[in-house]
């Protein structure tokens, strides 16, 4: 992975770092040499003025040790004492879809605590703009997840979390249910607060996430 900044002014309620990585050899990707792509959220953890902090946990640090996945991967970088902005991470997709090539039919966000909790937040602002979604461990509003019932969901939580309940995660999917949502949950029973190591570290979800793409 490589650290970017993002031009000035484009960036006004978080930092303009982020991390960028890109698949070799584009000859095996589809829609004529474009990428699927995946926006990675970090957690409250990992805010602050290091940039390096992103690569602590989650798909950077698998991509920051050497594995390889056939996306391009963005993680950008929320300074201390901020939180994930639906509104900025939008202008930040749109920034990003304009420097690579991206698929814009296969883009998918993911996140980890409070990224997971951005990962719900962003979707339900945006929900036409992705193929699918995996928030890990995060909170959202269970009265506005209708908007994303045609949104593939990917939902993983550790049973034993002390930080973020698994009732927060629990009553997200019982909403999505409710509404016809096409949802998936994963509970890890002996997990606490890191359900992502676990969940990161399944090949599955990556397949999962290349089986969509975003529907008309």
């Amino acid at each position: 992975m490589e650290l970017r900044t993002l031009p000035s002014g484009h960036w006004p309620a978080l930092q303009r770092h982020y991390w960028h990585y890109e698949p070799k050899d584009a000859a095996g990707s589809a829609a004529g040499g474009r990428f699927p792509l995946v926006l990675s959220l970090h957690g409250a953890g990992e805010r602050g003025d290091d940039p390096d902090l992103v690569l602590a946990h989650g798909v950077p640090k698998r991509l920051s040790g050497g594995d390889t996945l056939p996306f391009v991967v963005v993680a950008p970088h929320c300074p201390a004492d901020e939180r994930w902005s639906a509104d900025s991470l939008a202008r930040f997709l749109d920034e990003v879809e304009r420097g690579s090539a991206i698929d814009a039919d296969r883009i998918y966000v993911t996140g980890l605590s409070m990224g997971g909790s951005g990962t719900w937040s962003l979707a339900i602002a945006q929900p036409n703009h992705f193929a699918a979604i995996a928030p890990i461990c995060g909170r959202g509003d269970p009265t506005q997840v209708d908007v994303l019932r045609r949104l593939p969901v990917w939902v993983f939580h550790g049973a034993l979390d002390p930080e973020v309940p698994l009732a927060r995660s629990e009553e997200m999917v019982e909403a999505l249910r409710q509404c016809g949502g096409d949802v998936r949950f994963t509970v890890y029973p002996d997990a606490a607060h890191d359900s992502w190591t676990r969940a990161y570290a399944d090949p599955a979800l990556y397949l999962w996430f290349l089986s969509h793409r975003r529907s008309p």
